[in-house]
Formats: structure tokens, sequence, C-alpha cells
């Protein structure tokens, strides 16, 4: 008797593993809102979606906006279903119905990727600035929040007048590790070498970072603001996890794009994309990883065809 009880719990142990291992094994259930951009998303969008699924640990879903000057009232999202939402959107307002769905799903702990120009968005949007924590252009000044840069070993804030969001000149440069135990940098290079990129400058916002993450010098030379600027980073929004990247300038199609091809943007996107979503990372550090003199590159994409290119 003792023998059949003890099979029987077996049984159910073993089956209750397999079910917890197929359910950590399971893809992240990821949506990408894009649609409208300053930027090349008819590239960014395809490039995000197949490095996302091409790990093997992502399904991707599309939600696109209609044209800008549509009417966007007809652009209603259900974020509810997903574990991740990755940004690639920014132009015209989202619709209250959205924007508050949005907000929600962040609020009770649905994991976000900020990517590059996602930043640009929304300036009189409360919610969207304090997720982002920081953004540029679209009129962003002091009235925005402070800047915020890296100096003397720590994340600093300047209220001084100004402009929010600059760059100067696409070059390649070195990034730098802040945050070395975190799941998203741990086992990282301390520096490593980004492929020809804009480099995001004077950046404005809440500024509400929960860690600093990768920093890069804005060298005066090519343009930038002389300071160490803050490129990836985490925040907290309610229960939501956020990852905040500021590379990956979209290149002129999924063949010409450096950026975007580059090996540390694509782990790092993953590392951040997994970590918003679960608050872990369980990908190893691969071994074509940039080092601190030489960059590395993945030019894995398919064409996709009939897709127009924004001019």
């Amino acid at each position: 008797m003792k023998y059949q009880i003890l099979k029987k719990l077996s049984i159910i142990l073993t089956a209750f593993l397999f079910i917890c291992s197929a359910s950590a094994h399971k893809p992240i259930k990821t949506l990408l809102v894009t649609g409208q951009n300053n930027h090349n998303w008819q590239v960014s969008h395809e490039a995000l979606k197949q490095t996302l699924e091409n790990s093997g640990l992502f399904t991707v879903d599309l939600a696109v906006s209609l044209e800008q000057g549509k009417d966007m009232t007809k652009f209603t999202v259900d974020f509810t279903p997903y574990e991740l939402v990755v940004l690639d959107y920014n132009e015209d307002a989202w619709p209250e119905e959205t924007k508050n769905g949005f907000v929600n799903y962040v609020k009770n702990g649905g994991g976000v990727v900020v990517y590059h120009a996602a930043n640009n968005s929304f300036l009189d949007w409360k919610e969207y600035n304090e997720i982002c924590a920081l953004g540029g252009w679209e009129g962003r000044n002091e009235k925005s929040g402070p800047y915020a840069y890296w100096k003397d070993g720590k994340l600093q804030k300047d209220d001084s007048p100004g402009i929010g969001g600059s760059h100067g000149e696409q070059h390649v440069y070195i990034l730098n590790s802040r945050a070395e135990d975190h799941p998203v940098s741990d086992g990282l290079p301390n520096t490593w070498l980004h492929v020809i990129d804009e480099l995001y400058d004077r950046m404005r916002g809440p500024a509400h970072i929960e860690e600093v993450l990768f920093t890069a010098h804005s060298d005066v030379e090519s343009g930038g603001s002389g300071r160490e600027e803050p490129l990836m980073f985490t925040v907290t929004y309610g229960d939501g996890r956020i990852f905040h990247t500021m590379l990956g300038h979209a290149g002129e199609s999924l063949k010409d794009n450096p950026a975007m091809q580059c090996t540390g943007f694509q782990v790092t996107l993953l590392r951040g994309a997994e970590w918003a979503a679960t608050g872990d990372v369980t990908q190893k550090v691969p071994a074509d990883f940039p080092s601190s003199s030489k960059f590395s590159m993945r030019p894995q994409y398919k064409e996709v065809k009939d897709k127009k290119k924004k001019k």
C-alpha cells in the first residue's frame, strides 16, 4: 500500500515538474507597438521582431497604428494578454482608451521595452514620461524635468534650462557598464564597442531611474554634450519593470542596418526584454559579444517584401 501511494506521489510530482519546466520555457508573449515614427519604423519594427523571435524566447504580435494624421480614435489596443510590450512608436497621440490601458498594464506588472525614439513620444502625457524616465525633442526643455548624466560614480541631475534631446554625428563608441551585478549586464564586459550609431544626449524627464546599466561618453568632437550619458537603464512604475535602451538607430534597409545588427545591441535588447517580462535573465553571454576593441555584427534578417520605406 505504501509503495502504491509513493508511486502515485512520484507520478504526480514528475507531472508537476514537467508542467513547471514547460511553463518556464514557454515563449514570452510580446506586443510590438509601431506604425508611426520620425525614424524608419518599417525597418526598425521588423528588425526588432526578428531579433526577438530568432532567440526562441519570444513570440511577437504587432500593433500597427494608422498613418500619421488619420483618425487615431480607431487605434485601440488590448495590452492585457501580453507579458511584454515593446515600444517603437513616436508621432500622433493614442486615444484615451489605449493610453489608460497601457498605464494600467504597466502598473499591474507588465514588462516594457522603450526602444530608441519611442522616448521622443508624448511630451504632455505625464505617465508615459514617468515610464520612460528620460525623453527628448518634441519641445522638451527644463519644464520636462532635469538633465541626467553620469559623473563621479553616480547619476547626476541638472535642472539648468535648455533643450531636451540632441545627438552629434553617428559614430562608433564604447559602452561602459555601471551595474555589473544586474541581471541584464551580469557577465557582460565592463566596456564594449558599439557599431556606428546615434548617441542620444541632453535627455530630460522625470529621471526616476532605478538603475543605470550602461553609459557612453558623448564627445564634443562629434557634436556631443561632453558628458557621460545614460543609454541603458531600468525604471520601476507601479509593479511594472521597464528596460530603456537608446541604442539602435534604424538604417535604410534590413541589409543596411548596422546599429541594429550590432551583437551588443541585440544581446542587451534580448536580456533587457527578458528581464522586463520576468525579472530574470536566463541567457548566457554569447561568444561573439563585442570587446572593448572590436565590435561584432549579426546580419541575420530576412528581407520582407512589399514594405514601403519611410522617407
